[in-house]
């Protein structure tokens, strides 16, 4: 509350607003008291009736557009970018450089507090199970497995510099796999649910002064192999688990093993070709 008595409305810039993710965020994140401002190069739905959300069309890219989107805003959550396996060119363009000039507008207008989706990509080739029970840590050194994982490696690094530099508040979401349901056998490991997702963000936009961390985002399932204690200790509690949906994905299958690297499929895609999700 301000010191009027008034309501205070926070308002929290998400972009890739149209992306898959951005989409789920969408509903999830809605509160009376948060405006939320949506931007992607795409189009993005208009606002129903009583939603308290901004629409803002244009590209991460665009030094004058971030500027434009970060104005009176108090926290990104920056989910916009190509997520799949592109050529270097257009994953430097857009991965690397796109986030590097989010950090910067947000820097330049005093937002204290971003959250950059990485990737499990970004520690691809790490193998199931080499932590044993823990998981891997959320603060695993990097193994990429693509360019696109190498771009969450440097969105992670370009983190920490701004974190470093200017004290911003920068939390590192190594994303497993965020759908209605999980798809696979890896799945069962790295799914993290819309609602779980959602938990997980507001954990991020919630916690005081965290500093600068890197985290997993996967949701509490039972055949779980990276660790939530980064995520749990900035207040992130899980309410879902993949093992729901286990009958049906092991229906047929010889074995239960997942695949031996957390990048699954994308360990064997081909550099620069673009591959499904």
């Amino acid at each position: 509350m301000s010191e009027s008595g008034m309501a205070t409305t926070e308002r929290i810039l998400i972009t890739g607003a149209a992306g898959g993710i951005g989409m789920k965020m969408r509903s999830r994140l809605r509160r009376p008291d948060r405006v939320l401002r949506l931007l992607d190069l795409d189009a993005v739905a208009p606002p129903t009736t009583g939603e308290l959300v901004e629409i803002m069309t244009g590209s991460l890219t665009d030094a004058a557009t971030m500027a434009a989107a970060c104005q009176d805003v108090d926290a990104i959550i920056h989910l916009g970018g190509i997520s799949r396996e592109a050529g270097w060119d257009q994953i430097l363009a857009v991965n690397v450089d796109g986030t590097h000039t989010v950090l910067e507008a947000a820097q330049q207008a005093g937002i204290s507090r971003i959250v950059l989706a990485s990737s499990n990509h970004a520690v691809g080739f790490r193998v199931f199970g080499e932590a044993g029970a823990s998981g891997v840590p959320g603060t695993a050194a990097p193994l990429p497995d693509t360019y696109y994982g190498f771009s969450k490696v440097a969105v992670e690094a370009l983190g920490s510099l701004y974190h470093s530099r200017f004290g911003m508040n920068v939390i590192c979401v190594r994303i497993g796999s965020c759908f209605d349901r999980p798809h696979d056998v890896r799945g069962l490991s790295m799914w993290l649910s819309p609602n779980d997702c959602a938990r997980l963000f507001e954990a991020c936009l919630s916690v005081e002064q965290p500093g600068y961390r890197v985290i997993w985002g996967v949701s509490a399932n039972t055949r779980v192999a990276v660790s939530l204690r980064e995520a749990t200790e900035l207040g992130y509690h899980s309410e879902d688990d993949s093992e729901q949906f286990a009958a049906e994905i092991l229906a047929g299958r010889e074995t239960a093993q997942a695949p031996m690297y957390i990048g699954g499929p994308f360990t064997e895609t081909p550099l620069g070709k673009p591959n499904p999700l």
